[in-house]
């Protein structure tokens, strides 16, 4: 079944287009985990206590409603497919959703990401883009690892630029780096990576998990 998803709102486009200039200003940086400076500024408009800065604030509730929660490393929490589709919106575009995996909007080998993963809900839109709900973040940064741990034993570099973007409890897997590039604004889901020896460039974050070996951060190798 398709279902049509309304635009993401103009005002929350500005919101955050406003934030980035807020910090592009100087609206104060502060030290971001283990791989750099993250920006206090965002983080505490945004209502993120942990990651990049130093945030303060109580931060929206992740209520189902798609707005932005806080939790490991400030991640967003969608509490909907609903949710998650609103909230990718405002980054990239996610239109025409559905949640039929016959759907050509899905990709081939998607359904391994299943209940083992803690996935309890899949979905496509735009022509590729992939959201997947799940329970629990650990029980699928675990999952993950292990399948880069094995894939790496037939191609040592499997991995390196990560492959999952996650918040508290929705992951994306896009088809486009030019969309990989708009989800990791401020705000939007960061990227999973678990490779090891993994260490972003000067500036960008490298927050820990749950998982030993795995991180979250801004970073990815275009």
């Amino acid at each position: 079944m398709r279902t049509k998803q309304l635009k993401p709102l103009f005002v929350i486009a500005s919101s955050l287009l406003a934030l980035t200039a807020l910090t592009a200003c100087g609206g104060g940086n502060g030290t971001g985990g283990s791989g750099g400076t993250g920006s206090a500024g965002v983080d505490k408009a945004l209502g993120n206590t942990a990651g990049g800065g130093t945030g303060e604030g109580d931060g929206a509730g992740g209520d189902g409603d798609g707005t932005a929660g806080t939790g490991v490393a400030g991640l967003p929490k969608a509490g909907t497919m609903a949710g998650a589709v609103q909230l990718v919106s405002t980054f990239t575009p996610c239109d025409d959703l559905s949640t039929d995996p016959n759907d050509d909007d899905f990709f081939g080998g998607d359904e391994a990401y299943d209940a083992t993963w803690s996935v309890t809900e899949r979905g496509a839109c735009d022509h590729g883009l992939r959201i997947f709900m799940f329970k629990d973040l650990k029980t699928f940064e675990t999952k993950y690892k292990a399948e880069m741990d094995e894939d790496r034993k037939e191609s040592p570099n499997q991995g390196h630029r990560g492959k999952f973007l996650v918040g508290q409890d929705f992951a994306v897997l896009p088809d486009r780096k030019s969309a990989v590039r708009y989800l990791l604004s401020p705000g939007g889901p960061m990227m999973l990576n678990c490779f090891p020896g993994f260490n972003p460039p000067s500036g960008y974050r490298k927050d820990p998990t749950p998982v030993d070996g795995c991180f979250l951060t801004n970073y990815f190798e275009d």
